[in-house]
């Protein structure tokens, strides 16, 4: 009576040990592939539900259905035109036949690895067929015109054939053909980042200065010529206010001289005697002074005035 339960217990165990090894459940985000001793036996599944499968001889392996991200590692590339630089690309793919994809890779780590291999290849390849141009711009876009001190300049931009976009479509293309006996569906591929190495960074550095030191040149020509300008205008409107102040100057002379000749002539013709004596006082004063001799002729007219005051 006592063995019995255990039994029963021991039987209802091994019934849910077997129940639950045969009977599985798939996610809608996952497909499974079912194999006996390694080797697949059914077509996979791809419909979520609750799946059966014989216990302990057939085992059940998942694979995500969604799309599943590769982000490769920067690499330094050369391209067409002997320029190394820095590439970093990054991808979306997605097991579109498990099956093949078991037998293939067997697990998602094999097939990252096997990806590693072949976008970075073909990304290599790629580089290397197209100009540094080709993989920095996307089209040949009109370009912009930069106001330069009031006057316009257009940069000069070369004509590109493909651009970035077309060049990760060509990647994408033949790198879909080498996952296509993989079950691996590549959906998307882009260039993440691309740096210069350093000796490319300098030379575009040079390039960078050298352009802002003629920018700068230019300005300080323009501002050179602008300040020419202005000193001449002012070294014109400086001789022109002299010219003018002179000539105002010597007209206010002139007229200042008419004015006292008019004054001497009225002067001289109210008193002509006086006047004489005037001048002749006002030339003796000039002439002489304390430490002076004076030798005068009788018949001088100072003498005159002397003699006879």
């Amino acid at each position: 009576m006592t063995r019995s339960p255990l039994i029963l217990v021991a039987g209802v165990l091994a019934a849910l040990i077997v129940l639950g090894d045969a009977v599985f459940i798939v996610d809608e985000t996952q497909q499974v592939v079912i194999t006996q001793f390694g080797d697949p036996v059914r077509d996979p599944i791809v419909t979520p539900g609750l799946q059966a499968k014989i216990p302990f001889v057939q085992k059940a392996h998942f694979f995500d259905k969604r799309f599943l991200e590769w982000d490769g590692d920067a690499n330094q590339m050369p391209t067409r035109d002997k320029r190394f630089i820095w590439v970093d690309t990054y991808a979306r793919w997605r097991i579109n036949d498990p099956l093949l994809f078991f037998q293939r890779l067997r697990d998602e780590r094999y097939a990252q690895s096997r990806l590693d291999d072949i976008l970075d290849g073909e990304t290599r390849n790629a580089v290397a067929r197209h100009d540094l141009v080709e993989l920095v711009r996307s089209s040949n876009r009109p370009p912009e015109a930069i106001l330069v001190d009031s006057e316009e300049e257009t940069a000069i931009l070369h004509t590109i054939t493909k651009g970035r976009q077309a060049i990760t479509d060509i990647i994408l293309r033949e790198a879909s053909r080498r996952t296509a006996d993989l079950g691996i569906e590549l959906i998307d591929l882009r260039i993440k980042r691309i740096n210069y190495v350093d000796q490319v960074q300098r030379d575009v550095f040079a390039r960078m200065i050298a352009e802002r030191r003629r920018i700068g040149e230019r300005y300080r020509s323009e501002g050179a010529g602008e300040a020419a300008r202005i000193q001449g205008e002012k070294e014109r409107e400086l001789m022109r206010i002299q010219s003018e102040a002179y000539m105002r100057a010597q007209e206010i002379r002139g007229e200042a001289d008419a004015e006292s000749t008019r004054i001497y002539a009225e002067a001289y013709g109210r008193d002509p005697a006086f006047y004489a004596f005037v001048k002749s006082l006002e030339t003796l004063e000039k002439a002489a002074d304390s430490r002076s001799t004076l030798v005068l002729t009788t018949n001088s007219d100072l003498f005159k005035y002397l003699k006879k005051p």
